[in-house]
């Protein structure tokens, strides 16, 4: 992870300035740009894309999560993670929808901002806990518990270890299958539950009640 390229795309431009000096920092951080909007963000991507990029949800003239999903379509490996204050956790589960792998608040500190940008980077998500336990909790109120005809019992099984943070090497070591076959029935899960990535896994199974909070 060296010479990154970052985009932060957020209407406050002092915010902006104060997240994008302190980014410079990091000495893996090579260029960080900046956008206002989610519209100001899309012309961006069309000349370079970055490594990560991340986006605030409430702007003028195109909202994060309209941007997010205009981004992902065209480019589904896109690492985008939310900045976000407390607000409606509606906002969220449409961002993960939107294919956000990562939520940090904005009142974070600098260690969740770094620690964001080295999960994503290895392909992992990222939640500030408290962000990521308000939205399981509303989701967990809001759900009965179900059943799902479509998933299988290993399926089950697999979704369970996904929510315990298990690898797929991990969760084949455990289960004694190869990893191949654990690939194989992730890339079904996800094709089942319409997630887009881990975190929509996660939110499908506190919805479901495979995991509780």
């Amino acid at each position: 992870m060296d010479n990154l390229s970052i985009i932060l795309v957020d209407d406050h431009k002092l915010f902006r300035e104060g997240l994008k000096s302190l980014m410079e920092n990091f000495t893996y951080v090579g260029h960080v740009q900046e956008a206002s909007n989610g519209r100001e963000f899309l012309q961006l991507l069309d000349k370079s894309t970055p490594d990560v990029v991340f986006m605030d949800i409430e702007m003028p003239e195109m909202d994060g999560i309209t941007a997010t999903r205009k981004a992902i379509d065209a480019f589904p490996d896109l690492n985008v993670v939310a900045l976000s204050m407390y607000g409606n956790e509606n906002y969220y589960t449409q961002m993960i929808n939107a294919g956000a792998k990562g939520f940090i608040l904005k009142n974070s500190g600098i260690q969740d901002v770094e620690n964001a940008i080295q999960n994503v980077m290895s392909g992992n998500n990222y939640f500030s806990q408290e962000i990521f336990q308000r939205l399981i909790q509303g989701l967990a109120k809001k759900q009965q518990k179900t059943t799902n005809p479509e998933l299988s019992a290993r399926e089950e099984e697999i979704v369970f270890l996904i929510c315990k943070g298990l690898s797929n090497q991990e969760i084949a070591d455990k289960l004694y299958l190869s990893k191949r076959t654990v690939d194989k029935h992730r890339e079904n899960i996800l094709s089942k539950t319409h997630s887009k990535n881990t975190a929509g896994i996660v939110m499908y199974a506190v919805k479901n009640g495979i995991v509780e909070v």
